[in-house]
């Protein structure tokens, strides 16, 4: 048996003019919906991945991807800090606090989630300090009782920098005759940060001293510290390590992560890609049930030459080869236009918005798009492999021809 004499028929075939005009329909929409198919996915997924990178970059850049919290003060938080960025995904660490409070203005009072930051060292680690004005974020100076707020929340609050909010927390809350008294102090609005998303709303930076005098603490312990990771989506593989190297330490402490507080959004969102990808898939399984019936109509009209070829001696497997590439040239020829126009509406999908009139997140805002080489790779393969699986009932309706059944009349 010659597999290249099989491919080579089979490209014959397939480039031949198709004396079965329903067929050659057939055989046109099962490639249109290959192409349409492999470009909406390609499509839908980059733009998927994009507005989820742009919420891992927005949310989780600016609260704690990973924090440990100490039962006892450390001893020594900068050894400590050594071993941990010796972890992969650890790419930085820094003592931070976190606290739920009140925030009352003269306008309006809001719940917050405050956290205590060190920062000098906070700024070469997080996209805070770039989405802060008038570079309002090295302001924060111990003993100052400055606070950088979201600008959401400094819209609900209707202040603006230089401003005095009162801050009432939680923690450090004492006991008088009259009943529970919260720490509270007055502090000044030095600016706001925005990161376009939800967090502007709800959270507010003081300085770590600050933060910990606020909840009655000592300014100069450290019991808290904040990872950041080289992919927040890393947390689940980089908290267990973090917990065995404090227990192998003897640091009895909490390792606890952005999941806990976030984790349903992302879900959310990887469901909804997960879904879309599902339901574009649809497209391309119908497209192979395309190429069945063409094939099928195809083996019904090249009965005779079948049956001359295997008495010309081309085994059962050379009659399934022939069909099977026939069909593979035409899934090959949809998955080809698909990948390209797919790739090339990813990258111009802005300008293709703005000149046919679009604005899907309101005018002036783009559309952010990460094409991911692998995921490409996984849409290519599984549309061969989806398109292959569909031309074996043709082929092996051929190979099970019978020669002398189907030349008696000829």
């Amino acid at each position: 048996m010659n597999p290249a004499l099989s491919c080579f028929i089979g490209y014959r075939y397939w480039r031949a003019r198709k004396s079965n005009a329903f067929a050659s329909f057939i055989t046109f929409f099962a490639v249109s919906g290959i192409f349409l198919g492999v470009a909406a996915l390609i499509v839908v997924s980059s733009v998927m991945n994009g507005l989820e990178g742009q919420l891992k970059q927005r949310i989780l850049g600016a609260i704690p991807q990973l924090t440990v919290h100490t039962q006892a003060p450390l001893t020594d938080w900068q050894k400590l800090k050594q071993q941990l960025l010796s972890l992969p995904g650890v790419k930085g660490v820094e003592p931070s606090i976190a606290n739920q409070a009140m925030v009352q203005s003269a306008a309006n009072i809001q719940a917050v989630e405050l956290y205590g930051i060190f920062p000098e060292e906070d700024k070469s680690l997080s996209p805070l300090a770039v989405n802060t004005f008038n570079d309002a974020f090295n302001a924060l100076q111990p003993g100052k009782y400055n606070v950088l707020l979201g600008s959401e929340l400094a819209r609900r609050l209707n202040v603006m920098s230089g401003d005095k909010v009162r801050l009432l927390s939680g923690e450090g809350v004492i006991y008088s005759p009259l009943g529970p008294v919260p720490s509270q102090r007055t502090f000044t609005v030095v600016g706001v940060f925005e990161m376009g998303s939800q967090v502007d709303a709800n959270v507010a930076y003081l300085h770590y001293g600050d933060a910990r005098r606020l909840m009655r603490k000592s300014a100069d312990d450290i019991e808290d510290l904040r990872l950041f990771l080289a992919d927040p989506f890393l947390a689940p593989t980089v908290s267990p390590k973090v917990a065995n190297l404090l227990a192998q330490q003897g640091i009895k402490a909490t390792v606890t992560d952005w999941r806990d507080s976030y984790g349903h959004l992302f879900a959310a969102v990887k469901m909804e890609k997960n879904m879309m990808s599902l339901l574009l898939s649809l497209i391309i399984a119908v497209a192979a049930f395309n190429i069945v019936s063409a094939l099928v109509m195809m083996v019904v009209d090249k009965t005779a030459d079948v049956a001359v070829l295997k008495t010309q001696g081309l085994s059962p497997f050379g009659v399934m080869l022939v069909f099977i590439s026939q069909g593979s040239l035409n899934a090959l020829l949809g998955l080809l236009l698909g990948l390209v126009v797919g790739i090339g509406s990813t990258l111009n999908i802005n300008s293709i918005m703005s000149v046919l009139g679009m604005h899907i997140l309101g005018v002036g805002q783009r559309l952010p798009v990460i094409l991911n080489p692998s995921q490409l790779g996984i849409i290519a393969l599984g549309s061969v492999v989806l398109t292959l699986l569909a031309t074996l009932y043709p082929a092996v309706r051929a190979a099970a021809v019978q020669p002398a059944n189907a030349l008696r009349y000829e």
